[in-house]
């Protein structure tokens, strides 16, 4: 039995299996690393998003993505994604250790203000 090839359907021997769904469908995590050296293929050495996209096995739109974000971070704009290039992430881990410092300093001026507090009180 043929199934509609018209408005994009299926012939019913192009279906995938089972198996092959399950895949298709699986969540695959890449590395900074791999990330940037892909969209580098398109960046630097003029591959088409397209051929990078089919030499480093990934999809059109994710290498896309891939470059504009390569591209923005060369630029300096902050990602908001996880970072790709070496500075951008080099930025997000100070940017998050500030964040810390900055916490453990108002945790520490609320606590030494707490003690004065209290010791002003017990003098009186």
């Amino acid at each position: 039995m043929k199934w509609h090839t018209e408005f994009g359907h299926l012939n019913r021997g192009d279906m995938l299996t089972s198996e092959q769904h399950r895949c298709s469908n699986e969540k695959r995590n890449f590395s900074a690393e791999f990330k940037r050296e892909s969209a580098q293929l398109v960046v630097d050495q003029k591959y088409t998003v397209a051929d990078a996209a089919k030499a480093m096995n990934v999809g059109l739109s994710t290498m896309t993505r891939w470059v504009k974000q390569l591209r923005d971070e060369r630029q300096g704009k902050t990602p908001k994604a996880s970072p790709i290039t070496p500075e951008q992430i080099e930025i997000r881990k100070l940017r998050k250790k500030l964040q810390r410092i900055e916490m453990e300093n108002e945790i520490s001026k609320k606590a030494t203000a707490l003690l004065m507090s209290d010791s002003l009180n017990s003098s009186r």
